[in-house]
């Protein structure tokens, strides 16, 4: 079976058991991340995700909480909203004894409360008898660390790993070890307190006993441990979860607060708001959103653009973090085992053992041929947006490189388009945001060959060449400025000849490497919307297009139409809905003046959310029809969150309101706003514009918005086009 699946899909994640059949509680904190069950325990079977990982390895792969009556009964869970901290709800089950209840159930309550913060998990544990009577209450913790690879909880076997060290047992305490083939030992240190009466290296037992109403509590301090790291044991449980809580309002008082007339719309929104602010981890360069819980909890440049680009508008701060982080580790010179080529913005970075050891190629990977191009284009935006000169000073010279790499080993036969084809015999076949191995195809089924020049590439190349037209005449680089704008136009001109078919109302999902098209109705071409390659004539024939009941499933766009030989509603590319592909297709159809449409998009995606756990949209789910009284059917292995579905909220309402932000002109603009008949009016606090500030009220009106400035900080108009 493992050899059949890596023959087609060397990178596939195996589904032994579907997410939507085992609701989760997640948690994440910098490098770390948890996957818990509703009773906050890590099961070691069947639930293959979860787990405590850290810096891509599997710290805990089990704590189970037990009773002396065996497991307790959950009563309640949640995630706190500002996704801080899990707590949990549980009481004793009925014992019974000789055919009498010797402890009736809901005797006494426990109550867990548990987070991450500086690469560990923190946990208390309250216990309260609720009898009359003095109890005896006996609680067992069963707990393992397997110190597995994020890649082999995904699928992936391997031919030997590292040996496990022996396990240190203290008073209060264990530490399980690890030392891994790449020579780096891993330690997981588990403290309690108090002491256990009874500790092993797999079970620590607590006797209590509580007089009738009496409460005691247990507090557990689980840190992960590389090599000499060593991180801070003696933070108490309190003082370790008001930091935590107190780094999450700094970064939430940088954001701005979006409040409706619609409960369900506010709750899509807090929810990826406090998402957000989970998945965004700080590095020496500043902030940038981690792809997605469990599978892709690390930097992947693509992702991270996208995410910074639909939120830019709410946290302009995470934009400057993605662009100096990717500039930092921009490529510098040719390395194929890597897909790497001088200019080339990263795809992937991994901290875990195959990584190390060259078992998997991501521990700095360039495999992604779109990066580069949307690099240059959030470079450009984000000027826009804060007027930050000095950062695009800062990153100017990978700019340039970005820009070279575009115009040489981007378009590796001179004909003007960018193409991919992988370099490196373990890296990704697809380069495209599509990258599953079947995901470029023909008409008829067949497989596409390389080297591909997807459409959607040839509008980011467009953009980033407006973008960076912008910009250099910005620095006073004319004549490369109006080069930048000369090479966009020609593409533009070329894109049309090349890409346009007549007979699907779109333009075709590729090129391959005869220069065939892929006659192929998709998503695709719903991004060269976004970018603004597509011709005026054309924009409303490709919004049809996607708008038809093949295409659009009533939640979202499939990835490929339903009329096409691929599609499958199940599968990863080839006809499910995507968020972030739907967010970015509003804002296209946006761009052209088709504000309907982009409220159809919101309707569609906001009815999708009320039927999501938590209002979370995940990272995609099946592209079937949209079934009166029902909601979207569940992908088994999305990861939830994910950086760009969590962003989705944020575009697409942009999208309706044609907001942007001009902070070289000092304005906000609002371009023929529209809010959907379920908005009766929306609150937007503290949206920022380079050093100034507005609190904006708008209500719908029968065919427009009124807006009302309730505060102004700063030298900055707004500007409503009607």
């Amino acid at each position: 079976m493992d050899e059949i699946i890596r023959v087609a899909n060397q990178y596939y994640i195996l589904a032994a058991s579907a997410l939507a059949n085992t609701p989760t509680r997640v948690l994440k904190d910098g490098e770390t991340f948890a996957i818990f069950d509703r009773s906050g325990d890590v099961q070691s079977l069947g639930f293959n995700q979860h787990g405590i990982f850290h810096e891509g390895t599997r710290y805990l792969s089990r704590m189970e909480l037990y009773t002396g009556q065996g497991k307790p009964l959950l009563l309640s869970s949640v995630v706190k909203g500002d996704n801080s901290n899990l707590v949990v709800d549980l009481t004793n089950p009925d014992f019974c004894q000789n055919g009498k209840v010797e402890l009736p159930r809901n005797s006494y309550h426990l109550f867990r409360s548990k987070f991450l913060w500086n690469g560990g998990c923190y946990e208390q544990i309250r216990v309260k008898n609720y009898r009359l009577e003095k109890a005896k209450v006996t609680l067992e913790l069963r707990f393992d660390a397997d110190f597995t690879d994020i890649f082999e909880v995904r699928g992936m076997k391997r031919p030997r790993r590292g040996e496990r060290l022996p396990s240190v047992v203290e008073d209060d305490g264990v530490t399980l070890g690890y030392k891994g083939l790449d020579a780096i030992e891993r330690r997981t240190r588990i403290l309690f307190s108090p002491r256990p009466c009874r500790l092993t290296d797999q079970v620590a037992v607590f006797e209590l006993h509580l007089d009738g109403n009496q409460e005691e509590t247990i507090f557990i301090t689980l840190v992960c441990i590389a090599d000499d790291q060593r991180p801070a044991l003696n933070v108490p449980f309190e003082g370790a979860l008001s930091r935590s809580q107190e780094a999450r309002k700094g970064l939430k008082s940088r954001l701005c607060d979006i409040y409706s007339s619609n409960e369900q719309f506010n709750e899509w929104v807090n929810t990826a708001t406090a998402d957000l602010l989970m998945i965004l981890t700080q590095t020496p360069d500043g902030l940038f959103p981690y792809a997605g819980i469990p599978w892709f909890s690390t930097v992947f440049g693509r992702d991270g653009i996208i995410t910074a680009l639909q939120c830019l508008w709410v946290l302009p701060e995470m934009a400057r973090g993605v662009l100096r982080f990717l500039a930092a580790r921009q490529a510098r010179e040719l390395e194929p085992q890597r897909d790497a080529e001088p200019g080339k913005i990263l795809h992937e970075l991994r901290r875990g053992e195959m990584a190390n050891l060259g078992e998997i190629p991501f521990g700095r990977y360039y495999g992604t041929v779109d990066a580069t191009p949307l690099f240059v284009m959030l470079a450009g935006a984000y000027y826009e947006s804060t007027g930050d000169l000095e950062t695009i000073e800062e990153i100017w010279e990978a700019i340039e490189l970005a820009l070279k790499w575009i115009d040489t080993y981007g378009d590796r036969d001179g004909d003007g388009f960018v193409e991919y084809g992988r370099q490196s015999e373990t890296g990704l076949v697809q380069q495209a945001w599509k990258d599953s191995d079947d995901s470029v195809f023909h008409a008829d089924g067949r497989l596409a060959n390389g080297p591909i020049a997807m459409c959607e590439v040839q509008g980011y190349v467009y953009a980033a060449r407006m973008a960076a037209s912008k910009l250099a005449e910005v620095r006073g680089l004319d004549s490369l400025a109006a080069k930048l704008g000369r090479q966009a136009k020609d593409l533009q001109e070329a894109f049309e000849q090349a890409f346009w078919s007549e007979e699907l109302g779109t333009y075709v999902l590729a090129l391959d490497g005869n220069k065939q098209p892929c006659r192929v109705r998709t998503s695709n071409p719903g991004h060269c919307l976004f970018t603004g390659i597509v011709s005026e004539e054309r924009a409303r024939r490709v919004a049809e297009t996607l708008l038809g009941p093949d295409s659009f499933s009533g939640w979202g766009f499939r990835t490929v139409s339903s009329k096409e030989q691929r599609y499958n509603p199940m599968s990863y590319h080839n006809g499910s809905v995507w968020p972030h592909d739907t967010a970015l297709i509003a804002q296209g159809f946006a761009r052209y003046g088709l504000k309907e449409e982009s409220l159809k998009v919101l309707t569609g995606l906001m009815d999708a959310s009320v039927f999501m756990d938590l209002h979370r949209l995940p990272e995609l789910f099946c592209g079937f029809k949209r079934r009166p009284g029902e909601g979207p059917t569940l992908y088994p292995v999305a990861c939830s969150p994910q950086a760009w579905a969590v962003g989705a909220v944020f575009m697409v309402l942009q999208a309706c309101l044609g907001l942007s932000l001009d902070q070289p002109e000092g304005r906000i603009v609002f371009d023929h706003p529209r809010l959907p008949p379920f908005i009766e009016w929306i609150r937007i606090n503290g949206l920022r514009v380079g050093s100034a500030s507005m609190d904006l009220s708008l209500r719908r009106e029968r065919d427009d918005v009124g807006i009302i400035i309730e505060r102004r900080e700063g030298d900055l108009e707004m500007v409503v086009i009607k």
